[in-house]
């Protein structure tokens, strides 16, 4: 399946419209910052990586319509839509990244002409883009070496193609273990409240020819004790110095149940998506999202009590002793965690910019 979540086209971000899947594969055309806000609010594109190609492009169009010719009033336009576009997800380390990027790329040309930081803004967009390929390909890489023949994986959310540009991260390692021709099976987690597993997960997988099963969240625990599953791979949203890994909502529990039913645990993610400012996964700014999402059935069906009170948390975290090893684009981390992100994860950008 040859797809890009996101790419530049028709002089605007075209993106997947996530929230039409499976049902239909339906493209979005976004010329406006807010409409990309927006989009990202509503997880019309989601996951990690592709968060951070979607800032950065949306920093572009946040400022290409800039009639100003000096770099102080520039600045302050580009700072306005970087703030703007921090707002829409707070736990997402490679939307941040994204952001950060594109404005060490303009104040490290503000001697140049406007028209020009445009130009190199632009460019540096499309730069993410190109080297997210490349380092979901390294990705599936390094975790392939520890596929074995006949392995049977678990997995959340989506960490696939649908979430990065186009291959993946955990789903990456899995696509590249069918290149080396090994035989492999994929039980993916439905992943409530929003089903990303069952609508976006298992559409791309079967779409590429891999043997996978829908289960719903709740039923890993019998899997793992009829001895059904021999690895768990699951994606990362950031990533703290520690090793502790903010992910999609329920991924937590399968850490648990992987150290009790002896199945190694494994986080797939980039370099990007680590905050070596972040000690540890307390830091990690949590996202709550809509009661919506948990009383009613993709904002149509409603399925509980009307006016009864929700806990709907977007991601928990994991404590890096359930992780067995970290698989990243640089290379396979393993404990002592602290010491060893710092040896192989090295010149992680980080500009000192603030969202409020």
């Amino acid at each position: 399946m040859h797809i890009r979540t996101i790419a530049w086209q028709r002089d605007a971000v075209k993106i997947i419209d996530q929230t039409k899947l499976p049902q239909r594969l339906e493209y979005l055309y976004i010329k406006d910052l807010k409409s990309l806000w927006q989009a990202i609010k509503l997880m019309r594109i989601r996951g990690a990586p592709a968060l951070g190609a979607a800032a950065a492009l949306g920093v572009y169009l946040g400022i290409r319509d800039s009639k100003t010719k000096d770099f102080k009033q520039f600045k302050k336009e580009l700072e306005k839509a970087i703030s703007f576009l921090g707002t829409s997800r707070p736990t997402a380390r490679n939307l941040f990244w994204g952001l950060e990027r594109m404005h060490r790329a303009a104040t490290i040309n503000k001697d140049k002409a406007i028209p020009r930081i445009k130009e190199i803004l632009f460019k540096e967009a499309q730069k993410i883009i190109e080297e997210d390929r490349v380092t979901c390909r390294r990705i599936g890489y390094y975790g392939a070496k520890l596929i074995k023949d006949k392995d049977t994986i678990l997995t959340i959310c989506n960490a696939g193609i649908l979430a990065t540009i186009d291959y993946g991260t955990a789903l990456g390692v899995v696509y590249r273990a069918k290149e080396e021709k090994k035989r492999i099976k994929v039980y993916a987690c439905e992943t409530r409240p929003m089903l990303q597993g069952s609508r976006l997960t298992t559409w791309e997988l079967k779409k590429n020819g891999i043997d996978v099963t829908l289960i719903c969240d709740n039923m890993a625990a019998t899997l793992m004790r009829q001895g059904k599953i021999t690895k768990v791979i699951t994606g990362a949203d950031r990533i703290a110095a520690n090793g502790d890994s903010a992910n999609k909502i329920g991924t937590y529990n399968l850490a648990v149940l992987s150290r009790y039913h002896k199945v190694p645990f494994f986080v797939a993610a980039p370099a990007s998506t680590f905050d070596l400012s972040i000690k540890s996964g307390k830091s990690i700014p949590i996202e709550q999202r809509s009661e919506r999402e948990v009383t009613e059935l993709f904002f149509k069906l409603p399925i509980a009590e009307k006016n009864i009170k929700v806990f709907n948390p977007a991601f928990d975290v994991t404590d890096n002793a359930l992780i067995t090893a970290i698989i990243t684009d640089k290379g396979i981390i393993r404990p002592p965690y602290f010491k060893n992100i710092r040896k192989i994860i090295k010149n992680i950008f980080r500009d000192t910019l603030s969202f409020g």
